[in-house]
């Protein structure tokens, strides 16, 4: 199999330097880095790539078996790896994708040096003693509309999910990104993210970690950074002066800055 093609894999940054591999979230990706890859790839090679069914995947790829669970992901991240004999990563994953980064570090040990979530939460419905930001109510409610009007839903929770009312271009390219997934494909993975609880994962984390958050996220509030990082033996936590979910395009220097002092510690 053409594992670079399937998940149209992209490298660029310095020749045999530490390497950083960018993971991208739901309804997005690679190119919702972009802001940031500048900064990260001084001074480090800067692995970035599609998840089947996402961007420029090979779409025949794809597999709702596969795909039905995070670990259909890690697969992938796992995959790259190994095809580019990639070792001691620093994996950067954005909202599901640090859950995905869990998976494989664990799936395989030596290929993941360490994790940088960005907007992470291991599950999105409130629990006892756990507030994911999110009913159980919430969620079918928002799987039912996804499912009934992909396109409508996306529209209207690109926005929300942005978070920076003042900047509509930002929630204006969510919404394009949303909809340039095919609905079919957005329908499993939505399921498989918000459905998705992965707490019991957290405490097998051995490797260095940066939970990294914004000061104000309507998808994963700061409770939920506290519990990863609580959950995360000697993991790190960093709140930006940030709104919304997705700092890498909201908050780009902030967030480049953010995850190269964490990578400075490693050395």
């Amino acid at each position: 199999m053409d594992i670079r093609g399937r998940n149209n894999v992209t490298v660029t940054g310095r020749e045999n330097a530490p390497v950083l591999m960018l993971a991208h979230g739901f309804g997005c990706d690679q190119n919702m880095w972009r802001l940031v890859v500048p900064e990260l790839a001084k001074d480090h090679r800067v692995v970035l790539f599609d998840y089947v069914g996402s961007g420029r995947s090979d779409l025949s790829a794809w597999s709702e078996d596969r795909y039905a669970s995070l670990d259909g992901y890690a697969r992938d991240v796992v995959e790259i790896c190994e095809e580019l004999d990639l070792r001691d990563v620093v994996f950067v994953g954005h909202s599901v994708s640090a859950m995905v980064g869990v998976l494989a570090a664990a799936a395989a040990p030596g290929r993941i040096g360490s994790l940088v979530m960005v907007g992470p939460s291991p599950c999105y419905i409130d629990d006892a003693g756990y507030r994911g930001g999110f009913s159980a109510a919430d969620i079918d409610e928002l799987l039912e509309s996804l499912e009934a009007n992909y396109l409508g839903w996306s529209a209207a929770m690109a926005p929300v999910i942005m978070g920076n009312p003042d900047r509509p271009e930002l929630g204006e390219e969510l919404t394009n990104s949303f909809c340039a997934t095919d609905p079919d494909i957005a329908r499993v993975f939505a399921r498989t993210t918000f459905l998705s609880d992965s707490r019991g994962d957290l405490r097998g984390v051995t490797v260095p970690t940066l939970v990294l958050e914004c000061s104000q996220d309507a998808i994963a509030p700061r409770e939920v950074g506290a519990y990863v990082h609580a959950a995360i033996a000697g993991s790190t936590l960093v709140t930006l002066d940030a709104t919304g979910h997705c700092p890498q395009l909201s908050a780009p220097e902030a967030t480049a800055g953010a995850i190269l002092a964490f990578v400075r510690t490693l050395r």
